[in-house]
């Protein structure tokens, strides 16, 4: 979520939507992290190998922290063991990376880090996705529009893929990537006077976080959180950018399928097992 160039919290998402990530956490068990920013764009991970609904300190942070722009993810591993190292959101150079997918031919993506290699502390494909990601946005002098589309690009020519999905932030500014169709992807801008409300099964209304109730944020998800009409799914291939402003840039940044496209039936018993549960 962005509220730039607004501090916000975003409890509502984290914790009282009809389909919060603390709901959407008893189906995808695996680990739980919160990422934000303080005032000066110092970057917070709080992350745990739990389910969110068993995270207690998840539940105090989600309705404490303040921040411009925030990547919350709860993870069914595929990749990498249970263990906070292999937990989302990761950090390398002030921003935040989580994934949802699948990239496979690991040594031969390790092969192109060179010294971003060192970036990497877990097992997952998403980190070392994030290294590359780092590498090729340092090649394009911090352009991170620029290198998060060349080292997509780069994947999806090269590598076995099921799925590139990705949220990226700074501390004013988020981009969002959905790649190929295999999994959705989705926006919602909102403007500055919607409540965030949603009917109880009593039929009572809740309105929850007026903070956010007057001002604008763009929020990013694996799928719509609320019964809010205006959320749209990404295209394949489309790439979201938030700038400080919170004006949303989109563009197709990779037109053509993967090369080496993989199914479902390729995968592992736990790796088809996590991405069967996530949406598509």
């Amino acid at each position: 979520m962005s509220a730039a160039p607004h501090r916000a919290r975003a409890t509502f998402w984290l914790l009282q939507a009809p389909d919060s990530l603390v709901v959407q956490s008893h189906r995808e068990p695996d680990g739980t992290g919160l990422g934000y920013f303080a005032p000066d764009g110092t970057p917070h991970v709080d992350k745990q190998p739990i389910a969110a609904f068993a995270d207690q300190a998840f539940a105090r942070e989600a309705r404490e922290v303040e921040s411009e722009t925030f990547v919350a993810h709860i993870r069914y591993a595929t990749t990498g063991g249970l263990a906070a190292n292999n937990t989302h959101p990761f950090e390398q150079h002030g921003r935040l990376l989580a994934h949802n997918g699948v990239i496979e031919d690991l040594p031969k993506l390790e092969a192109q880090l060179g010294s971003y290699r060192d970036l990497v502390h877990g097992d997952t494909d998403s980190e070392r996705f994030f290294a590359l990601v780092t590498k090729h946005t340092d090649e394009h002098g911090g352009d991170v529009t620029a290198g998060l589309t060349s080292a997509a690009s780069w994947v999806a020519q090269e590598l076995r893929l099921l799925a590139l999905n990705v949220v990226l932030a700074t501390s004013d500014e988020l981009w969002a990537l959905r790649y190929p169709d295999t999994h959705e992807l989705h926006v919602l801008e909102r403007p500055p006077g919607a409540p965030l409300e949603h009917i109880g099964s009593a039929g009572t209304v809740r309105v929850h976080s007026a903070d956010l109730a007057d001002k604008p944020a763009v929020v990013i998800a694996t799928e719509p959180m609320d019964a809010d009409p205006h959320w749209r799914a990404l295209a394949s291939g489309e790439l979201l950018h938030v700038d400080p402003s919170l004006k949303v840039h989109s563009t197709i940044a990779i037109e053509h399928p993967p090369r080496h496209p993989l199914t479902l039936a390729d995968l592992g018993p736990q790796a088809a097992a996590a991405q069967s549960a996530a949406p598509s």
